[in-house]
């Protein structure tokens, strides 16, 4: 059964940048893309446990800060020559408000 947590307004994730929301043991980055684009994934990369909210965002990826590796945003998959994987949370937005499902 879905779970819908509303979370905040799209307008207080800055563009090219994310927050972090926790919920429980749950730590949760929410990131904007440059095309306004919404995800949302487990705050910590799979490699060293880095947080992938103080990495850079690029297209729909972001890079942890600690190591440089590449996380696909859409799937939370690990990109190029590294292996792991994040998890990702079902997002959508309704009347500019971010909703997850836990």
């Amino acid at each position: 059964m879905a779970k819908w947590i509303k979370i905040t307004e799209t307008e207080n994730i800055p563009k090219m940048g994310s927050r972090v929301v926790h919920y429980g043991d749950l730590e949760i980055a929410i990131f904007k893309t440059r095309d306004d684009s919404i995800f949302v994934i487990n705050n910590i990369c799979p490699h060293k446990q880095g947080k992938l909210s103080e990495g850079l965002v690029h297209e729909s990826v972001v890079t942890c800060p600690m190591h440089n590796w590449d996380v696909d945003l859409k799937t939370g998959g690990v990109l190029g020559n590294d292996s792991g994987c994040t998890n990702v949370y079902e997002s959508k937005i309704e009347d500019n408000m971010i909703f997850i499902n836990i």
